[in-house]
């Protein structure tokens, strides 16, 4: 297992998985971070960011304060108005203990489906770009032009890939319990193992124990997700 010493604490942060039906099904919306940016500088992303002391409301709940900055963050990156009736509950993921920068961080799917165009902030925030899963997926394959994601990010877009189209996302995670994800990170050659709950390696990080599988392979870059019981 890896490190876990002088570990940070974790801050409370959002992400919204923008989302659209386009010509061959549901696309999401992906952000390219600065290369000058010091956290994640180059890789592609959801908009989104730390949850600030603006975005809480008296007796305002966790949840209900990281919606506020998932709309505040939606607005200030690709600048896009979101409101809270347009947020589902995806998921929530911790960054790892032994990182010097973590975030506990909600993410939320929104559709998109009033013509709006996105204009990122030039700053923190480069380009953006449309795609659907498949292509996701592809692109991650293509050694001539890298395109790296983060595991949460790799993890979020395998979930949406489940849905034909945006109407089907909606209905579903309308009723469904949002993931949550502690990852533990297990070194493997070339790269990392992350184990979440529910995986039989999960605690241990004996790799090759018969049983459940849930984690994700980062290895020379490549990203494999993997969930089976």
């Amino acid at each position: 297992m890896a490190d876990t010493s002088n570990s940070a604490a974790a801050m409370p942060a959002a992400t919204v998985v923008v989302a659209r039906d386009g010509a061959s099904g549901l696309e999401v919306l992906l952000v390219q971070r600065s290369e000058a940016v010091s956290h994640m500088g180059g890789m592609w992303v959801f908009p989104g960011g730390k949850v600030d002391p603006q975005d809480a409301q008296p007796a305002a709940s966790p949840l209900e304060t990281a919606r506020a900055a998932a709309i505040r963050e939606t607005r200030e990156e690709v600048g896009l108005e979101v409101s809270d009736e347009q947020l589902l509950y995806l998921s929530h993921w911790t960054t790892p203990q032994g990182a010097k920068r973590r975030y506990a961080t909600w993410f939320f799917l929104c559709v998109l489906d009033d013509g709006q165009e996105v204009e990122v902030d030039g700053g923190e925030i480069a380009r953006h770009r449309w795609c659907s899963p498949a292509q996701a997926f592809a692109d991650i394959e293509d050694d001539e032009h890298p395109f790296f994601l983060a595991p949460p990010t790799y993890v979020s877009i395998v979930q949406v890939s489940e849905f034909a189209d945006c109407s089907a996302a909606r209905s579903h995670l309308a009723n469904a319990e949002p993931d949550v994800f502690e990852p533990e990170v297990v070194i493997v050659d070339g790269g990392y193992c992350f184990l979440y709950h529910g995986d039989v390696a999960y605690g241990s990080g004996d790799l090759d124990r018969a049983g459940a599988r849930h984690r994700t392979y980062m290895v020379n870059k490549k990203l494999d997700y993997q969930r089976y019981a």
